[in-house]
């Protein structure tokens, strides 16, 4: 038996320069609301948390201003970043092999993978931190995200902090097949050790947070967050639609209606997403 991921000889500290989002929409001086259509100057946009400040859209970001919005300025240690991607099953499709894939989402987004895993402070307190990156490859859950997320665990199990991950996927990754999915019961059993340590998992779920991802560690936090107008579900609402031959409602699936029907804890608007995190991590550890 193959692999499930294989390890580069160093480990960088650093978050990678070269990241885009998914949308490209922040090139150049301005970027279109997708919501409104407003054009909004990047240094305003950057200002205001990449929230469009017209009609209240939050953009989808990348890892690197998920930290830089989230985290204390310059307290985030990156750790396990030469954690790479195997081909386990061989797969490749009419638009080429998985490896192939997975190298061009690492130079288009100058991750490793679809998860960037560390240490970092909020407001002084020091957290088990992780982000999924919607950009390489829809965020998708492979053997490597897994075993990343287990090993974060793990590590803020032995040093005590609690654990805090910020989702934005679309599942499982099929390329990985029946070892994509073994990675929801491992990282369910990791947090199974949290919970037993006394240790809280803030879970926080963004646009979108779908598939595999959602149906293990994603729901498994103290408190589960949203953020306001974010997809977040298993099945994608087309797919629901052509399987029961019924209209949704709407807002379905959207983090208003998962709270509103129990599925999330809180809806938090991003700039209040520190503080709010801060304040119930304070109150599990007091």
């Amino acid at each position: 038996m193959k692999n499930w991921f294989v390890r580069e000889d160093s480990d960088e500290k650093r978050i990678p320069e070269k990241l885009e989002t998914n949308e490209k929409i922040f090139e150049g001086q301005w970027s279109k609301c997708p919501e409104c259509g407003a054009m909004i100057h990047n240094d305003e946009l950057k200002e205001n948390l990449y929230v469009c400040p017209k009609c209240d859209y939050h953009f989808r970001i990348n890892n690197k201003k998920r930290i830089e919005t989230f985290l204390d300025p310059k307290s985030f240690k990156e750790c396990n970043s030469n954690l790479l991607s195997s081909n386990p099953l061989d797969f490749s499709d009419a638009s080429g092999s998985y490896v192939e894939k997975v190298k061009k989402a690492r130079k288009k987004t100058g991750m490793n993978e679809a998860i960037v895993t560390g240490s970092g402070k909020i407001n002084g307190m020091k957290i088990g931190f992780g982000v999924l990156d919607f950009s390489f490859l829809g965020g998708s859950m492979a053997s490597v995200v897994g075993e990343k997320i287990t090993r974060l665990i793990e590590k803020s199990i032995r040093m005590k902090m609690p654990v805090v991950i910020v989702s934005a996927s679309g599942g499982a990754r099929m390329h990985e097949g029946i070892f994509s999915l073994m990675q929801m019961a491992k990282t369910s059993a990791a947090l199974a050790l949290l919970g037993d340590a006394h240790l809280p998992f803030i879970s926080i779920v963004t646009d979108p947070t779908t598939g595999g991802v959602t149906a293990s560690f994603a729901m498994l936090g103290d408190v589960i967050i949203g953020e306001p107008k974010s997809l977040i579900g298993f099945a994608g609402p087309r797919v629901i639609e052509q399987t029961i031959k019924q209209k949704l409602p709407k807002g379905f699936q959207r983090s208003e209606f998962a709270l509103e029907h129990g599925l999330i804890d809180m809806v938090v608007h991003r700039k209040d997403l520190k503080d709010t995190v801060y304040k119930l991590l304070k109150a599990f550890t007091a």
